[in-house]
């Protein structure tokens, strides 16, 4: 059986999977095609079925946002375009805009996925980590909980069209015997660029039975040792606990984490109050686009009649909220709907316009995907009401030594609160009068991304940046009690950036979902910045991985000459994002009245707050 390394490298190869193009999805003018490349569909692998798992943090979406290639056939000298951006979906699809270049071979490809003559496109990725599926009785699927898609290529043929899902790796023997076909192990060798093979003869059979049985053995001791700790602390809710980390794949350290903050911290749940009670059927017959077609046009009596059930709802929900709205409160019911369905209503509502089976999950699924906190961890309370307050520990009883029949001194816990109160963001995004008299899934879903993403992109900053006056939030930097590092140049030195996590063990919080987070300039520096060695340097910053913590960038993160660039590193677990009421959106027809576009106004009540400061370290040159 080959070394326990050697087996990681053969799981680890390159793969690929195979989707179609969707005609609709082409724009000629623009030479971009939006595409799927990727889904949760289980694939047979020599050792199992593959599940890649669709979370957000499941998936390494930097190589391909960062002008990823868009190759022909995973030819790496055949490139054709980029891609442009890609994301996991609500949906829990992988998708990406790809723009085709202006040369003689990328046109011909082109002019080849328009004509309809190419439709199948595949993925190239890696895979970083995976453990057995505890969903599967029968033990013979994995889970892909880290994987890295690097390249989208068009393809010819692909490696399994009756499932729309393919793949081509190198296989050794053992693989061979599974019948795979050969044009998948040829496309794997051009890309690896292999000169020669080894003959079968030399190469030790891969036994597939003990791999599975030795990841089986894993998965069930980890569920054995996160069960008894369950039980053990059944009256806190453990054994409910237990099953949650079981089925999100969590360690023992994350439950004991979990548990700890349970026993100390009972926080209000508000979210089963914070709706008016919309049936699933008056969710599905809710449209942004009725509503702010509505507000662009107060005298269209059309458009009011139209937008009647939205009127109604918004002011269901500002009653119910006891808030003032500017315009039209879209309710908490709404944001949150996993699943929505655009009913066709009556002709003079835009009723004769086909618009059904919309599946594009609910908006506040939209604004989690588009921002990087997101992807940290950031405990997100949905649905609140009036001021709130978490309860805190910030001392501990003292322990004694005593004589016999002596007596301790008495010692109590010390505690304070977290607290959090509705803050109002606003953001505007502009649309044309003629978008909004559309009735398609198409546009409906365009104006909930737009909207969005500009609340998106600013909470994203107070979380790390808000000053705690003027109306914004206290972000992390501003938190009183977080760590600070000062650098002694703009690029951090290893040494430097470890004297982070120092901080918090020395804390005891090198706990929970830890990562960094700073910008694309300085993750440029730290890329090239050696850790050790010069001849063969190991670099700072590699494989989206700081000394084996994730690493994420956001160009809201400051850099600048005077200010110097920050990088934070923390337990994002204790970030605490808070929603409140609806969103209320407001219409301006007036500013852009010459173009013949509207302005949308959204506000959105929210806060942000640091459970424990001690979480959380900063570090910059200029401190």
């Amino acid at each position: 059986m080959p070394p326990k390394e050697d087996r990681k490298k053969e799981i680890r190869e390159i793969q690929y999977r195979e989707f179609q193009i969707p005609t609709s999805a082409i724009n000629v003018a623009e030479r971009t095609v939006e595409l799927a490349f990727s889904s949760e569909a289980p694939v047979e692998r020599f050792f199992g079925d593959e599940i890649l798992e669709h979370k957000p943090s499941s998936v390494r979406l930097d190589r391909l946002n960062n002008g990823g290639p868009l190759l022909v056939n995973h030819d790496p000298n055949q490139q054709i375009g980029v891609v442009q951006s890609a994301e996991i979906g609500s949906d829990r699809i992988g998708r990406a805009v790809v723009r085709f270049g202006k040369g003689d071979d990328a046109d011909e490809i082109f002019q080849d996925v328009v004509d309809g003559i190419r439709q199948k496109v595949s993925v190239g990725y890696q895979i970083h980590s995976m453990v057995l599926n505890t969903k599967d009785q029968d033990g013979d699927s994995y889970l892909v909980t880290d994987w890295e898609p690097f390249e989208i290529s068009i393809v010819a043929v692909p490696a399994d069209d009756s499932v729309g899902v393919g793949r081509s790796i190198e296989l050794p023997t053992s693989k061979k015997e599974k019948n795979m076909p050969p044009v998948e192990e040829n496309r794997a060798a051009d890309v690896e660029k292999q000169p020669t093979q080894q003959p079968a003869a030399q190469a030790t059979p891969f036994n597939a039975d003990a791999e599975r049985a030795a990841i089986r053995d894993k998965e069930l001791a980890r569920i054995d040792d996160l069960t008894k700790i369950g039980e053990r602390f059944a009256k806190f809710g453990g054994v409910e606990l237990a099953r949650q980390m079981i089925n999100d794949r969590k360690s023992v350290d994350d439950l004991n984490a979990a548990l700890l903050a349970r026993v100390h911290e009972k926080a209000p749940n508000p979210v089963e109050t914070a709706g008016i009670g919309m049936t699933e059927r008056e969710i599905g017959q809710y449209s942004f686009v009725r509503a702010i077609h509505a507000l662009a046009n107060p005298r269209d009596m059309r458009a009011q009649e139209a937008a009647a059930f939205e009127r109604e709802v918004s002011n269901a929900a500002a009653k119910k909220s006891s808030r003032e709205v500017r315009g039209i409160m879209v309710p908490f019911d709404v944001l949150r709907a996993q699943t929505r369905t655009l009913n066709v209503g009556t002709g003079t509502a835009g009723g004769d316009a086909v618009a059904t089976n919309l599946l594009a999950g609910s908006f506040i699924d939209i604004l989690r995907n588009k921002m990087l906190i997101s992807q940290l961890g950031v405990t997100t309370l949905n649905g609140l009401q009036g001021n709130i307050a978490i309860p805190r520990q910030t001392g501990a009883t003292t322990a004694y030594w005593v004589a016999e029949g002596g007596a301790p001194t008495e010692g109590d816990q010390a505690l304070d609160q977290v607290t959090m109160s509705p803050k109002t963001v606003a953001a505007y995004t502009d649309f044309s009068r003629k978008l909004l008299i559309q009735s398609s899934i198409d546009v409906e879903a365009l104006v909930r991304n737009d909207i969005a993403k500009v609340i998106a992109l600013e909470l994203d900053r107070v979380l790390h940046y808000g000053s705690g006056s003027s109306n914004q939030p206290t972000g992390i930097k501003n938190t009183t009690g977080i760590g600070t590092v000062s650098f002694a140049a703009d690029t951090p030195t290893f040494a430097e950036l470890v004297s982070l996590e120092t901080k918090l063990a020395a804390a005891n919080a090198d706990i929970g979902n830890m990562a960094y987070v700073t910008n694309a300039t300085l993750r440029g520096a730290l890329k090239t910045a050696p850790k050790i060695g010069s001849t063969y340097p190991v670099f700072i910053w590699e494989d989206g991985e700081i000394n084996g913590y994730q690493a994420k960038i956001s160009n809201q993160i400051t850099v600048g000459s005077s200010t110097g660039q920050d990088i934070f590193f923390g337990n994002y677990e204790d970030a605490l994002l808070g929603f409140w009421s609806g969103l209320d959106m407001l219409v301006d027809p007036y500013s852009n009245s010459t173009s013949g576009a509207i302005r949308l106004t959204a506000f959105q009540d929210a806060d942000v707050a640091v459970r424990h400061p001690v979480s959380f370290a900063r570090g910059n040159h200029n401190l």
